[in-house]
């Protein structure tokens, strides 16, 4: 079940349940689609893959018990702010490839 982190790993911004503007890589890096699109270049500085928005867990129980109330979303936050230079050396290989290609 994801986590749905409560903010973006690099710049701290709110990202509650609901935020549209939250994205996740396969491993759950999670981070703002400022962040991704511009930073980041949709590499993930932590695996090298790529971001894809994160799903909006219902707020209400439509069905099964699966949501919020019962699976809330993760309170503390993984604030790794990320070096950018570094992320540049890093992402200048892959960064063209298509995440499915990486």
């Amino acid at each position: 079940m994801l986590e749905l982190r409560p903010t973006c790993e690099h710049c701290d911004k709110a990202l509650p349940a609901h935020a549209t503007d939250a994205r996740i890589c396969s491993y759950e890096c999670t981070f703002c689609a400022g962040c991704v699109d511009g930073l980041l270049e949709n590499v993930c500085p932590n695996c090298g893959g790529g971001f894809v928005p994160r799903p909006v867990r219902p707020v209400r129980n439509w069905k099964g018990d699966n949501y919020l109330g019962k699976d809330p979303a993760r309170v503390e936050p993984k604030y790794r702010p990320v070096d950018a230079a570094a992320h540049a050396r890093f992402a200048a290989a892959i960064r063209n490839l298509r995440p499915e290609e990486r």
